[in-house]
């Protein structure tokens, strides 16, 4: 969702004028999009804030933007701080960035912090292909949270659940297609509880319109109250130009058997399915406010499992809740065992002031005590997740192609269905850039494995990018 922000932010900017640089040195305007879900995310902001006075201190007409999760939560604390800032902006209103950043030059620095979302096309409107993956794309399908999980701070710098109308979304990816894009990525704090409220709405006003529930929901006698995202998703993926869709990211109590039913029946929607346990103990889930317990999750993930052909699970997980014993980690260490994972998130447990957690300060653990287990939890992942990927060895994976890689450009990069990232060698009939490029679809075959990627050998182009490439060009 920050990662959408940024591109959100970067090509409004793009739009009144500006060209993005790699150069903070060189910049007019530096913008830092901040998370507030870990500790380390303030360091890291004061951090920069640091380093850019600096350059502040020598030009004059040098911006600097503070957004996000952060700038919601600590708003007068970043001013505070860091009185150099000259635009601190929240969640809710990343539209305006452009409009205040123009308004600083005349007024000076600006706070602008909106406690609820400005529900307009403006605030929602696609940044477009994302920057650095030109064929893919981000479709936020809902914002806010209405879970009350007693370590997140999420509801609280996001608000609460509003989804987006059906046809507003679809016309989106059309759009989105037509520029080229084959890859869609559904993004919500909840996405399995997109169109709840919709449906909500529906019945109290009588008002059944299909451009904001849909076609199937309409279809449907009762008019029950129920999500609409396993209906969106087949929509979404039938849309002419749409090779994939993914989502990110669900909450295990909402995965419901129609969105395991479209996933299983729709070949554009990607077999990989992240599912955040957080913790293997009923004690701790509770504590947690997680809704499910460890029987539960483990009954939905065979469902998904059974219901979906070859699929990719990956999850989250925190270490040191305040609170757990050993005995509650042994209990994560044999669900986490027992489930197979193709790969993990590991965190370990960062207090964030205002949530219920950060209040059960003595409860807190040791941070040898959290090492320890992290450490422990990493061999049970690995282990699973290394099995699952040698298990592919011999397969033939199409790939959809991100680049060169990072460590070794002379092999290419991209990501499987499943969401596996592979690093393939390019034979030579295969090195013209213009059909190896970014955002084929080859077909590669895997021919060693490691617990975070595996390694292939590239057998065919099978299409060509289709997104526009695009020129950026600065007038001096």
């Amino acid at each position: 969702m920050n990662e959408h922000d940024s591109e959100r932010i970067s090509n409004l900017l793009i739009r009144d004028g500006y060209v993005s640089s790699d150069n903070a040195l060189t910049a007019d305007v530096v913008v830092l999009n901040t998370c507030c879900i870990r500790e380390n995310a303030d360091t890291k902001l004061y951090g920069n804030l640091g380093h850019l006075k600096a350059i502040k201190d020598e030009r004059e007409d040098f911006k600097i933007v503070v957004a996000g999760c952060l700038a919601q939560k600590d708003r007068d604390l970043i001013r505070k701080r860091a009185p150099w800032v000259d635009l601190v902006v929240g969640t809710h209103n990343v539209s305006r960035v452009a409009t205040l950043l123009e308004e600083t030059s005349t007024k000076g620095p600006i706070v602008e912090i909106l406690e609820e979302s400005i529900l307009d096309q403006e605030f929602f409107s696609s940044p477009g292909p994302r920057l650095s993956l030109p064929y893919s794309a981000y479709v936020t399908v809902q914002i806010g949270c209405d879970n009350n999980c007693a370590f997140c701070i999420v509801p609280q710098v996001r608000g609460k659940e509003i989804s987006r109308p059906f046809g507003e979304l679809l016309g989106e990816v059309r759009q989105l297609a037509q520029d080229g894009v084959t890859e869609i990525t559904l993004l919500g704090q909840n996405v399995n509880s997109y169109g709840r409220d919709l449906t909500v709405d529906a019945r109290r006003s009588g008002v059944f319109d299909s451009k904001i529930v849909g076609e199937q929901y309409l279809s449907e006698e009762g008019a029950r109250l129920r999500p609409l995202f396993g209906d969106l998703m087949r929509e979404v993926a039938q849309i002419d130009g749409i090779s994939r869709v993914r989502f990110t990211s669900p909450h295990p109590k909402d995965l419901r058997p129609e969105t395991i039913e479209a996933m299983a029946s729709t070949k554009e929607i990607m077999n990989h399915l992240h599912f955040p346990l957080q913790s293997g103990s009923d004690r701790i889930l509770a504590l947690m406010h997680r809704g499910y317990s460890a029987e539960r999750y483990l009954e939905k993930l065979r469902d998904a499992r059974l219901g979906i052909d070859d699929l990719a699970v990956t999850t989250d997980i925190i270490v040191g809740f305040p609170g757990e014993t050993e005995e509650d980690f042994e209990a994560t260490l044999e669900v986490a065992a027992s489930a197979q994972y193709d790969g993990a998130y590991t965190f370990i447990y960062s207090p964030r002031p205002g949530t219920e957690a950060a209040a059960m300060v003595d409860r807190f653990i040791a941070p040898e005590v959290i090492s320890d287990r992290f450490d422990r939890l990493k061999v049970v992942i690995e282990r699973s997740a290394l099995a699952r990927h040698e298990a592919r060895i011999g397969r033939v994976e199409e790939v959809l192609v991100e680049g060169p890689s990072k460590k070794n450009p002379d092999h290419m990069s991209g990501r499987t269905g499943q969401n596996k990232l592979v690093h393939f060698n390019k034979e030579p009939q295969f090195n013209s850039a213009e059909r190896l490029g970014v955002g084929s679809y080859v077909e590669v075959e895997i021919t060693s494995a490691t617990p975070y990627f595996l390694r292939g050998r590239l057998l065919n182009v099978v299409r060509s990018p289709r997104h526009r490439r695009k020129l950026q060009v600065a007038a001096y």
